[in-house]
């Protein structure tokens, strides 16, 4: 008999199925579970994951992995305690050789999964906290339990000899990490990496994230008009997105008129006017699956250089959209973007994040990033199941005014298929006069 089939957290060869369906539509289910539709199956996103984790672990020079990272911590456990931990530093969590991993959690937290987490071993759900961005001083020792009680259990797995990669953690715990005799590398690329390949789950996630924004922009569309001020938009957003069951409103850029040349990704009370070019990017997440998803619209009228420049910004997104598919390398996605020169900026450093793709998943800045300033000297290798972001951006000859557009897209098995659907072809004009 099988053991471990008598187990269901014990992890099968199986799980590490993508269970892509290429053939098929991408859905975006509806919210709630039902009893007539196979929606998102958490038990096997939860799998997938950690076998990805577990087979990148395998594949690196480490023993371990110990993770501060929240998005890490939620990739091998499908654990979340609230966005308003995910600056604190105050959970971490450890896999370690083929076992199952632990998670130490803030207080009552690792009560709550012992209870309610039952694809979890609640004998490794542990209360424990470090230092919490220093609020807590190293000399109250906790760092030093803790660093040793690590260690112990990397005894017991048998890899206390090996490297552990660690993600990031506070100065104070890489020292009292060091102290217990832990080997310390770098983790966070071994986690990165196995992030990067989505599964049928996570892409259901995605997508339906970026239906919720798909409706914001209609709203924006109809609320966008003189009297109303960028962080009334932002206001009106992040209502509308808790009500359609965000988890997390991590930002909402709101940018017009003269603020647009240069792009300073934030907000003001600044207030619409007539013929205003204005842009938004909408960053939120559903069930912890983010998104980033810019529009530019035009307050009542456009003039010819707005226009242009929108047109422009729209033919060099296309242009890196039609080279999105697998085994293509990201320099020759960067390499059809303008070189900063090109459109009023010094260096590739300067326009950083103007011509850009970035990964998206459970963090805003995934695999793959794809830049001129990084990719043309550090290409990867695109795959299929990676889902990304590509954005782009041009001043408009009037010297403020600017456009700028972000599609969501999914690699398939033969090209790309983009995901944020709000119309975007061609400069819309809200509430034309």
């Amino acid at each position: 008999m099988n053991t471990n089939a008598l187990n269901p957290r014990i992890l099968q060869p199986g799980d590490i199925d993508p269970n892509w369906r290429w053939d098929r539509h991408i859905p975006a289910w509806g919210h709630t579970a039902v009893d007539f539709e196979r929606r998102v199956d958490h038990d096997r996103l939860r799998r997938y994951r950690l076998s990805r984790a577990k087979d990148a672990l395998k594949k690196s020079d480490c023993g371990a992995l110990l993770l501060f990272d929240v998005n890490n911590i939620r990739y091998v456990s499908g654990t979340k305690i609230g966005e308003w931990e995910r600056d604190k530093m105050c959970r971490f969590a450890l896999l370690a050789a083929d076992e199952e991993p632990y998670v130490w959690d803030f207080g009552s937290a690792a009560v709550h999964h012992r209870e309610y987490c039952d694809w979890l071993d609640p004998e490794r759900m542990r209360a424990g906290v470090v230092g919490m961005r220093g609020t807590i001083p190293p000399s109250f020792g906790l760092m030093k339990r803790y660093a040793e009680e690590i260690y112990s259990l990397l005894k017991k797995a048998g890899v206390a000899d090996m490297p552990v990669g660690v993600d990031y953690a506070e100065t104070a715990m890489f020292f009292a990490l060091q102290d217990a005799g832990v080997k310390v590398v770098d983790g966070q690329q071994i986690m990165l990496g196995a992030r990067e390949i989505k599964n049928i789950d996570e892409i259901q996630l995605l997508n339906q994230a970026a239906a919720m924004v798909d409706g914001v922009y209609h709203m924006i569309f109809e609320e966008l008009k003189p009297g109303v001020r960028e962080n009334d938009i932002v206001a009106m957003s992040n209502k509308l997105l808790y009500e359609m069951g965000s988890d997390d409103v991590e930002a909402i850029n709101a940018i017009s008129g003269e603020r647009c040349n240069p792009h300073p990704h934030n907000f003001t009370d600044r207030l619409f006017r007539p013929g205003d070019q204005a842009f938004f990017d909408i960053l939120q997440s559903y069930q912890g699956y983010r998104t980033c998803y810019y529009r530019t619209f035009n307050v009542g009228r456009a003039t010819p250089v707005q226009a242009d420049a929108y047109k422009t910004c729209r033919e060099w997104l296309d242009l890196a959209i039609a080279q999105i598919k697998p085994g293509v390398t990201t320099d020759r996605v960067a390499s059809v973007w303008p070189k900063a020169e090109e459109f009023g900026f010094p260096d590739e450093l300067s326009a950083f994040g103007l011509q850009f793709g970035h990964g998206l998943g459970l963090a805003l800045h995934e695999r793959p990033i794809i830049s001129r300033a990084v990719s043309l000297d550090n290409p990867m290798e695109i795959q299929t199941g990676m889902v990304f972001a590509l954005e782009t951006y041009c001043p408009a000859a009037d010297g403020y005014s600017a456009a700028r557009i972000e599609e969501e897209v999914v690699v398939t098995d033969k090209g790309c298929e983009v995901i944020s659907l709000f119309p975007a072809a061609e400069l819309p004009i809200a509430n034309r006069y």
